[in-house]
């Protein structure tokens, strides 16, 4: 993984990347190229209020995402196995990613300083990022609030 990506950039290609994801898969954003459009949302943890409506939000709108050649992936810290038990009680339709290193989050570049009632820490800005068939970076949203976010990006996606 590279640590050295900052920032992407619209309009331009997104560096390859891959890590494990439930359903016993490697996640590699270079297979879906050609394929599919790729929606990343990056969420701080699973089971937590705003996670979990985020995701199911996600969810209720994946037959539209797929209808329009669009994959769905939820990334966070969580090991494997709290992915695994988040994605089935919530009856996910996507995959979720694991980093628990970090590796991914600061390819893409929201693993920041937060603060918190004066206390600052690392962790992930509550970001997305849509990628086209092409691996090119169309858009992407940082610092997002849940509600009506999913349909935002369904609507991004219709307009690819």
């Amino acid at each position: 993984m590279s640590k050295e990506i900052k920032s992407l950039i619209i309009g331009e290609k997104v560096p390859d990347f891959e890590a494990p994801a439930t359903s016993n898969l490697n996640f590699k954003l270079s297979d879906y190229q050609g394929k599919s459009n790729i929606v990343i949302y990056f969420y701080p943890k699973d089971s937590t209020p705003g996670c979990t409506t985020e995701g199911q939000d996600f969810r209720d709108l994946h037959d539209e995402f797929t209808s329009h050649d669009t994959e769905i992936f939820g990334v966070s810290k969580d090991s494997m196995k709290r992915h695994d038990n988040f994605k089935a009680k919530q009856a996910f339709t996507f995959e979720l990613i694991s980093d628990e290193d970090t590796g991914v989050c600061e390819h893409f570049g929201v693993w920041q300083l937060k603060k918190t009632f004066g206390k600052e820490y690392m962790g992930i800005v509550r970001s997305t990022f849509l990628i086209d068939k092409a691996g090119v970076l169309r858009e992407h949203w940082d610092k997002v609030k849940v509600k009506g976010h999913a349909a935002e990006v369904l609507e991004a996606v219709k307009e690819l």
